[in-house]
């Protein structure tokens, strides 16, 4: 897409923004700098995750057993109706092409 595909509403705000300069022209913007901050090591990085697994909600065992059965009966039903679909299905298509 080039300037010319540009409608006048759009050019005016490229120029508010600082994409195009007086002249309707490109503008390019300052490289992005560098993080000064200093990398972390595995084992400092590891510490910090296990600190902030600390601080997450864990749910309980039975709610995990609950949600995990509503799970798995939920699979169970969805994969029984699509395989009785398409057995229906391939069963009408052999009545209509034998």
């Amino acid at each position: 897409m080039s300037l010319d595909d540009l409608n006048r509403e759009q050019k005016r705000l490229l120029k508010r923004q600082g994409a195009l300069d007086d002249k309707g022209a490109p503008v390019r913007g300052a490289p992005a700098s560098r993080s000064d901050r200093e990398r972390v090591g595995p084992r400092q990085y590891l510490r910090e995750v296990r600190d902030e697994m600390r601080k997450v909600a864990w749910p309980a065992r039975p709610e995990v057993v609950r949600y995990s059965a509503i799970v798995t009966v939920t699979v169970v039903v969805y994969t029984a109706y699509i395989a009785g679909v398409d057995f229906g299905l391939g069963e009408l298509m052999g009545w209509f092409y034998t």
